[in-house]
């Protein structure tokens, strides 16, 4: 993991949306914005530090998540762009008959990590400090964000989404209506 993808999921417990907008392809462009956000503001380049500032000051706190509104329809459409691009190129990986286990690999460690989060939350939760037990539920909750996203992108959000991945098939292969 990058240092800035780093920085910016620990800066998640002041403005939740940065775990979204730090998944996928878009997410080192995205945690650069975020991260650099959060220097201006702190004055810092420590990521210790300016987590320290922000829970030392709920001033901080508002100005971060208000600059993060203004950035949130730039870092949205990055997002979404990225899983376009990404849907493009599943797309073509299954026309052209190929089996996508890269796509495969990744649900199946999400499933798994999130499988050993939670067991070890259940079998462990009483012989673990307080704080690992928050580090290994903040660690399941990135493993259930990956299948979500998942299962989002490959079922799509809604039926114009759908429709949209038929017309774009239809295309690719020659049978434009």
């Amino acid at each position: 993991m990058s240092h800035a993808i780093a920085t910016a999921l620990s800066l998640a417990e002041f403005a939740p949306v940065i775990r979204r907008w730090v998944t996928g392809p878009s997410a080192l462009a995205n945690a650069k914005i975020v991260v650099t956000t959060a220097r201006q503001i702190t004055k810092s380049r420590d990521p210790v530090e300016m987590v320290r500032l922000f829970r030392e000051s709920p001033e901080r706190v508002g100005l971060l998540r208000a600059e993060l509104l203004s950035l949130s329809e730039q870092l949205e459409d990055s997002l979404l762009k990225s899983s376009q691009e990404e849907r493009v190129r599943t797309l073509m990986t299954v026309l052209a008959g190929k089996k996508n286990l890269r796509g495969d690999i990744m649900v199946l460690s999400a499933a798994l990590g999130l499988v050993f989060c939670l067991s070890v939350l259940v079998f462990s939760k009483d012989a673990l400090p307080g704080e690992a037990v928050g580090i290994i539920s903040t660690i399941a909750g990135i493993f259930g964000s990956c299948l979500k996203d998942a299962y989002g992108f490959e079922f799509g959000s809604s039926r114009g989404s759908r429709d949209k991945d038929d017309r774009t098939t239809a295309v690719l292969v020659g049978r434009e209506s």
